[in-house]
């Protein structure tokens, strides 16, 4: 009887077990429980477990299997030496073609733009459609109204308006624009006995509106000045909306525990996080004696700024700004006013959701609701105030009695873990959905974050194998992304005055022996969890900011006579100078330090008590000569402490005689200007 030729190829042997973790891309990197790619590590990981106990238990039996017969042994032989010689050329082929396509840079193509301009306005109306079909909608199109065509997208709960206002339709170049989108939900939304009302959210409308209309705005403009890329990066951004609001439709349809609370939630949580941060902004303008909060300083005070429906239909958070872009953002942006019942600042919040989002320095974290399949990395609720030092609450005290938590589903609902049936998880995304890198993180300060979304975890046991780093170098070699074939042992970066009122710095910094990891998503469960995870990345994006205010390499700098060119004779008012210890460096050499972050939990349950340990504030410490004819040392302490005026406070040690004040180095490490503290001391020390 013949054999089949996919009967044979595909069964499993040793060989082909083993084969396929022999790729140096099957198996994970940094695996820690805050990756996006968390899931798909973690089974590899028992996929791997599985292998080795099948290659256990196959060796086991051959151990038990007489092997005394010459022929047995030559079949035995003969169909390994076969399976080495097909399972490549099927499988391997496959495998890498699969990864090349999942390495590749991303590949977007732009939208099919019609050339013919009068046929754009009914093309964008199919293109809504499609999307609506293709997130799992119902799709009807009035044209009823003369110069006005609607659009109905219906889930089984949720129900889109979208109104189309065409002008010039009989022209040869008519235009299109979203003149409404409103949304309504199917069931009353009101469990409080009041008059019932099935009106959505206006601020929902406001996004859906707003991403329609830049799709429009962008396939309507010239045919030598539109960007097909670009519209169909809108259209995707209109999408997975749309795909977003069919998840909470089917929640919201369930009969046990569904209901508009999937909704309405966010809805009513964005007024109570915006007057919150508005008595945030009024203390820090109260304590500079402004009328309005700087937002760079606003951002290392307080909370996170909140941005509702800024990427997708829920909230985001903007958690850090570099000074460069928090400059250029006043510099570009005219002055405006703020609308009562917001944060007061002098960046008005419209500008700063229309450009921060594009700035590469700034920070920005999503809340939104997910679908995962597996099992939970962490339990649904382990919120423990007791146990945490975070969040904290120093300008607004009545912070502390916020709460909020996000909807759950009941727990009969929960799928089990082993099932194929997925999970609903908020997550705190610091990628934009896989855009952006993420923030690098110390490997203590993501403990931190686990200690927030589970208390218990971290407790007792503080040993490595929670977060395994294979060799990825310490979180400055993540931070700084150098080509190095591993950790150097010391960078180096030259900084020079703009001013030149002191000589070049020499900046010598040793990266501190600790793991690093890049933090994508955090799974919360309340406000509170969000409030003391975001503490922890803005000190660590305060950490990085300062960082990458130079441009470190991991070569020696070349001699100060290489740079300038050729050396010239020294005259009699240098050598004078030399003589009288006066003498002007052409380099003053920097040490950098990151003192150790450390988390101490190992005595919590020491005793009858439980003991709080007081967190490590996050610092930067550099040493310098002093200058001639003192000799010694000068030390620099630059620490991000959220109690002081501008968010940051200095300490030095040495420089005798200097005069200077606290406020105006607090003032310079405010402007970015970190880093340049030795020189200027070493300008004022006359």
């Amino acid at each position: 009887m013949a054999t089949t030729e996919a009967e044979f190829p595909l069964q499993e042997s040793l060989y082909s077990t083993l084969q396929k973790f022999q790729n140096h891309t099957a198996l994970p990197k940094g695996i820690h429980p805050f990756a996006t790619s968390i899931e798909e590590s973690c089974n590899t990981l028992q996929n791997l477990i599985h292998a080795t106990s099948q290659v256990s238990d196959s060796l086991s039996t051959y151990l038990t299997t007489p092997l005394s017969d010459p022929k047995l042994i030559s079949l035995l032989h003969q169909k390994s030496q076969f399976s080495q010689n097909t399972y490549p050329s099927n499988h391997h082929g496959v495998e890498h073609i699969i990864d090349s396509l999942r390495t590749r840079p991303e590949t977007r193509y732009g939208e099919d733009i019609p050339l013919d301009r009068s046929l754009i306005a009914n093309w964008c109306i199919s293109r809504l459609e499609t999307w609506g079909v293709s997130a799992g909608m119902e799709t009807f199109r009035d044209e009823s109204r003369i110069g006005n065509i609607s659009v109905v997208l219906g889930g089984k709960v949720l129900v889109v308006d979208v109104d189309f206002s065409i002008e010039g339709a009989e022209t040869s170049t008519p235009k299109i624009t979203s003149a409404n989108v409103k949304t309504s939900y199917a069931i009353s939304n009101n469990p409080t006995g009041s008059a019932p009302t099935t009106a959505g959210s206006v601020s929902l409308d406001a996004c859906l509106k707003g991403s329609i209309h830049n799709f429009c705005l962008e396939v309507q403009k010239p045919e030598e000045s539109h960007n097909p890329i670009q519209a169909k990066k809108l259209g995707i951004t209109v999408l997975q909306q749309l795909r977003y609001l069919v998840m909470l439709d089917k929640l919201a349809a369930r009969s046990d525990d569904g209901g508009l609370k999937w909704f309405v939630d966010i809805d009513q949580l964005c007024p109570v996080l915006e007057e919150f941060a508005r008595c945030e902004a009024e203390a820090v303008a109260s304590s500079l004696s402004l009328t309005q909060a700087p937002l760079d300083i606003f951002l290392l005070r307080s909370h996170a700024l909140p941005l509702p429906y800024l990427q997708c239909p829920s909230i985001s958070f903007l958690v850090y700004v570099s000074p460069l872009d928090y400059l250029t953002l006043r510099r570009l942006l005219p002055l405006g006013s703020t609308q009562s019942g917001l944060p007061q600042l002098d960046t008005p919040l419209d500008r700063i959701r229309e450009h921060v989002p594009s700035y590469e320095g700034s920070i920005i974290a999503t809340l939104s609701l997910s679908a995962q399949k597996g099992s939970q990395m962490f339990p649904a609720s382990m919120s423990m105030p007791t146990l945490s030092t975070r969040p904290n609450f120093p300008l607004v005290p009545k912070g502390s009695e916020l709460e909020h938590v996000f909807p759950q589903l009941a727990e009969s609902s929960v799928p089990n873990p082993e099932s194929s049936h997925s999970h609903y998880v908020w997550t705190l995304d610091f990628t934009d959905g896989g855009k952006h890198r993420g923030v690098v993180m110390s490997q203590s300060r993501l403990r931190d974050i686990e200690l927030v979304v589970n208390p218990l975890g971290g407790m007792g046991n503080m040993n490595p194998v929670n977060m395994m780093s294979f060799g990825n170098g310490s979180w400055v070699d993540h931070l700084l992304n150098l080509p190095s074939a591993g950790s150097p042992e010391r960078y180096s970066a030259l900084y020079k005055s703009p001013t030149n009122a002191h000589p070049p710095l020499e900046l010598r910094l040793a990266p501190p022996d600790e793991p690093g990891f890049i933090l994508e998503k955090v799974p919360v469960n309340s406000m509170k969890e969000i409030w003391g995870i975001l503490e922890i990345v803005r000190e660590q994006c305060w950490l990085n900011g300062i960082l990458l205010g130079c441009q470190w390499s991991t070569q020696p700098l070349p001699p100060t006579s290489e740079v300038q060119g050729i050396e010239t004779p020294a005259n009699d008012e240098e050598l004078g100078a030399v003589l009288r210890g006066t003498v002007t460096p052409r380099k003053i050499p920097v040490n950098v330090f990151l003192p150790f972050h450390s988390t101490n939990t190992d005595s919590l349950f020491d005793g009858a008590n439980l003991e709080i340990h007081p967190r490590t504030k996050p610092r930067i410490v550099m040493t310098c000569p002093e200058r001639p004819p003192i000799s010694g040392l000068v030390e620099i302490t630059v620490m991000y402490d959220e109690t002081k005026l501008r968010g940051v406070s200095t300490e030095i040690s040495g420089a005798m005689g200097l005069d200077i004040k606290s406020d105006v180095l607090e003032e310079i490490c405010r402007r970015g200007g970190t880093l340049s503290l030795p020189g200027r001391i070493w300008a004022k020390a006359n």
